[in-house]
């Protein structure tokens, strides 16, 4: 992860940045209540090195989630989200391992992996995180349809946005 270590700093920063002060704005719903909520910063977790250790992958989620909490006055919210994302992400990366394994020096990026294989990856965390998220938000699995549609909206304009920003920047690690 030295290698890395520069590159993960600048996009820590900027993942931050981005979401606090231009994807926060982009939302849209109706009847009063917001559907449409763009989120991008766990593209962090999910472009860190494939080597970071587990409780390495905790600490900078919770680092970033709270960073983001401070942006969005929701104390915790966005952490535990991103926490259990980053736990999530061992998961999903046995789940998706190619037959020959993996080159644990490369980060899970579309120019390492291929575009079909990060669709999937990104898809299956973004949408653990969106439902976690919106669960953790209202505390109650009370309003499941509202969570769930919440999510869905969610998730097609931020994993549009998500492979908007592979797309444009092709980071290598």
């Amino acid at each position: 992860m030295s290698n890395s270590l520069v590159p993960n700093i600048i996009r820590f920063i900027l993942l931050t940045l981005f979401q606090a002060l231009i994807f926060k704005q982009i939302a849209f719903g109706w009847g009063g209540k917001i559907y449409f909520h763009t989120i991008v910063y766990p593209l962090f977790i999910l472009l860190l090195p494939i080597n970071t250790p587990r409780w390495l992958a905790f600490l900078l989620a919770f680092m970033m989630g709270i960073s983001i909490d401070i942006f969005y006055n929701s104390p915790g919210v966005h952490a535990s989200t991103l926490i259990f994302t980053a736990f999530a992400r061992g998961l999903v990366l046995a789940l998706l391992e190619p037959r020959e394994g993996y080159s644990i020096n490369l980060s899970p990026t579309i120019k390492n992996m291929g575009v079909g294989w990060f669709f999937r990856y990104a898809s299956i965390l973004l949408g653990i995180h969106l439902l976690f998220y919106f669960s953790v938000e209202v505390f109650t699995f009370a309003y499941f349809l509202e969570i769930f549609s919440k999510a869905i909206f969610s998730y097609f304009i931020s994993i549009a946005f998500i492979m908007m920003i592979m797309m444009i920047f092709n980071p290598k690690s």
